[in-house]
């Protein structure tokens, strides 16, 4: 198994650099340092426009026209998906728990949020109200996601404190899990611009872009 062909990377404009979607064009990122999340400029890396987040930002996927941000709140960090509107903000008045109050990464395919619990290794189909429709079992502990058609595809490791991690990708018709490439730092969520994966390097305050390996 290969490792991931990198195209490049940004410094990121804040750091820890935990949540990663792309949406109309544009990086999408969550910090979990100053809990804010930025709209960034992929070719340079700058932030176009920033809102604070109601909680530590862990994941975010884009929805349509808006994007939803899945946050850890409350001392007790219960994790709550949350609607932010760009160049507007957040919208207090959506509020959907996760199931079991826990969960760190999100995608849509565009009927249905998917959210990832990364110790339970797998990622629960959800509907609107947060009730699981269904559940897909990754072969290791999930540190991101985005979905591609009707393929899931994974950062995920066995040990988060090592570099040894995977680009994993679920079939979402016969639920077969495959390691498809290595990753070769502690990686962070995952989007997809339409050509090529991001992902981030949260240690070293870094966005890196890789090939799509299939």
């Amino acid at each position: 198994m290969n490792n991931i062909e990198e195209i490049k990377r940004l410094a990121s404009p804040a750091p820890m650099p935990q949540g990663l979607a792309w949406h109309n064009g544009n990086l999408w990122m969550g910090s979990m340092t100053n809990k804010t999340i930025h709209q960034i400029d992929p070719n340079t890396g700058d932030s176009i426009w920033e809102t604070p987040a109601p909680g530590t930002p862990f994941g975010i996927t884009s929805v349509g026209d808006e994007l939803r941000v899945l946050c850890g709140e409350t001392e007790e960090d219960f994790r709550i998906i949350r609607r932010l509107v760009p160049s507007e903000g957040f919208n207090s008045n959506f509020n959907l728990p996760c199931p079991q109050d826990t969960g760190s990464q999100l995608s849509f395919n565009g009927r249905q949020l998917h959210v990832s619990q990364w110790y339970n290794k797998v990622v629960l189909a959800i509907d609107d109200y947060g009730n699981v429709q269904k559940s897909y079992e990754s072969p290791h502990g999930i540190a991101g996601q985005v979905i591609i058609d009707k393929r899931i595809y994974l950062v995920t490791t066995d040990n988060e404190e090592t570099n040894e991690y995977f680009l994993t990708r679920i079939d979402l018709e016969s639920d077969n899990a495959t390691d498809i490439a290595k990753i070769p730092f502690p990686a962070r969520a995952l989007a997809f611009d339409g050509q090529n994966f991001w992902t981030n390097h949260r240690a070293a305050d870094q966005i890196v872009s890789f090939k799509r390996p299939d």
